[in-house]
This record gives C-alpha cells, sequence and structure tokens, in this order.
C-alpha cells in the first residue's frame, strides 16, 4: 500500500506525470531545490514549478496564481444529507473552489480517467457559504473545500487544491476494473488518514 506523505503536494502531483532527477524552473529553466513553489494557471487548471524569482514575477496576476499549503478540519460543518443529495455530485468525493475563468464554483470528483467537473449552482454555493461563513474566506482556484462523505464518512476540510489533484491522480493510477478495486479504495482511506495527521500535527503546533 502506497503512504502519502505530507509535504509538497504539487511535486507529489507533477510525478504523477512525468518523473526528473533534477526539477527546472518551467519558466526560465533554471534548476531548483526539491522543494520549490508552484504556480496554477487559472483558465487550464495546470501546476508549474517555478524558481522564486518567476514566482514573484508571475503569481497574483490574471494568469497565474501562487499555491501556498493549507489543510484545515471544518469539525462543526453544516450540510445535511438532502443538501448534499441536492448537489447532484454522483460520488460521494469531490471538491469544489471558486473558479475565477468560471466566474464561480466549480464541483469536480475523481474518476478513474481524472478529475470530472459537475454542475455547481450558484446559489447552492451561497447557501453553503451562509451557512459556513468560513468557505468565503477561500482563495480562488487555489483553494478548496474537499468532502468526504464516503462510507458513511463526514468529513469536510480547507485545503490547497494541489491537495485535491493529488487525491484525483492516486485514483487514476491505482483504479482497476469497472469498481475501482479494493487497492484504490484503501489508498483512500490512507490519504485521509495522512490528512488527518497533518491537520492535527498543525493544529499542535499552532495551538
Amino acid at each position: 500500500m502506497e503512504r502519502i506523505e505530507s509535504g509538497n503536494w504539487a511535486s507529489r502531483l507533477r510525478r504523477f506525470v512525468r518523473t526528473t532527477e533534477e526539477e527546472h524552473c518551467e519558466f526560465c529553466s533554471k534548476a531548483i531545490a526539491s522543494r520549490h513553489a508552484h504556480l496554477v494557471e487559472r483558465a487550464t487548471r495546470k501546476f508549474f514549478c517555478a524558481c522564486p524569482q518567476c514566482a514573484f514575477l508571475l503569481s497574483g496576476g490574471e494568469r497565474f496564481a501562487a499555491l501556498r499549503a493549507r489543510a484545515d478540519a471544518l469539525h462543526d460543518f453544516d450540510l445535511s444529507d438532502d443538501e448534499w443529495q441536492g448537489f447532484r455530485i454522483p460520488i460521494d468525493l469531490a471538491f469544489v473552489f471558486h473558479s475565477t475563468p468560471a466566474q464561480g464554483p466549480v464541483a469536480m470528483y475523481p474518476g478513474p480517467a481524472g478529475a470530472i467537473e459537475s454542475p455547481f449552482a450558484p446559489d447552492g454555493w451561497s447557501r453553503l457559504v451562509a451557512a459556513n461563513p468560513t468557505l468565503a474566506d477561500l482563495d480562488p482556484d487555489v483553494e478548496a473545500l474537499l468532502v468526504n462523505r464516503m462510507n458513511g464518512a463526514r468529513e469536510y476540510y480547507l485545503v490547497s487544491v494541489d491537495r485535491c489533484y493529488a487525491l484525483v491522480g492516486l485514483i487514476r493510477r491505482r483504479w482497476r476494473g469497472l469498481s475501482g478495486g479494493a487497492e484504490v479504495w484503501e489508498a483512500v482511506r490512507d490519504y485521509f488518514r495522512t490528512l488527518r495527521d497533518d491537520v492535527e500535527t498543525k493544529d499542535r503546533v499552532h495551538g
């Protein structure tokens, strides 16, 4: 079973697609350390490795946004089963973020071929924010509400969006057959165990 460790999630996400002995800034080609800045292109939702200079120059504009680590558990999240069903997301594992290009909320859920977008009505998001005001603080394009309601779970997190795509990549790599197979769902459980550990560690350090 693959252990999903805490740390540089965007770098591991890129390794689902390619592996290199030495990493380089994807804007200026300068060699960079294993722990480095990452940018997301708002329109395409693609991740890019960046040196400090390029990250400083390019982030915060209309095209690119800088990722920053975030992992917070929402222990008293207000979302009923009926409300969740009303969102019409076909599985009980999804993430939602505010998309600048779409000018509104976007819901994504993992599948065997990657991330799948699901319509998310703006009025539904407005009701969710009204019931859970902390959602109003999400940084567009780079932070997401991660929902795990599988097998009776009711877990809600505010996380950097690279963690969500890391989960998508994990499922895509591990999926077998029509139902995914036991290995992929054990890997998903391990992912959330690690996420809970990360949150608890952060809370103890900053508590």
